[in-house]
């Protein structure tokens, strides 16, 4: 009689909590070192670690916000919202702050005529708000002049 040949394996051993425990040491204390690493400069060779928040880098300086009234502008009928709440800063440049400050009523006239003009419909899609925050800019540049505004910061954009 054929007899089969049946090996028994003896059982695994559980892999014991030490490695495990060791494993989650050392992953703490690599990841607490790649951190300071990349914070401090070191790896990265990040020009602002010197300064540790002293001053402001060169792409922030010149710069101010000048803040339009809020407008409340009503809407088409047919539409789904009655009124829309407004209001934004513009972002300029720092000698031009004042002007823009002198112009804001102009620039409030352009954008509630530009509000009440457009459809309905582009107000109420979330994903228009860049298109409606570009024709805004554009307008408001055209109104204060040339190089004087750099961007459109919106605030509030509410429908009821």
């Amino acid at each position: 009689m054929a007899t089969a040949d049946a090996t028994v394996e003896p059982p695994a051993k559980p892999r014991s909590m030490r490695s495990l425990l060791l494993g989650l040491v050392l992953a703490l204390v690599l990841g607490a070192g790649g951190f300071y690493a990349s914070w401090s400069g070191l790896i990265l060779g990040n020009d602002m670690a010197d300064d540790h928040g002293e001053g402001q880098p060169e792409s922030l300086q010149g710069i101010a916000f000048v803040p339009l009234e809020t407008m409340v502008v009503s809407l088409d009928p047919t539409s789904g919202s009655r009124h829309l709440r407004f209001s934004a800063q513009v972002e300029v440049v720092e000698a031009a702050a004042n002007d823009v400050a002198l112009l804001s009523p102009r620039i409030l006239d352009v954008l509630n005529s530009y509000l009440r003009a457009i459809d309905p419909a582009l107000i109420e899609d979330p994903q228009a708000m860049a298109q409606l925050r570009a024709q805004m800019l554009r307008r408001i540049q055209l109104v204060t002049g040339e190089g004087r505004v750099r961007d459109l910061l919106i605030t509030e954009f509410v429908l009821n």
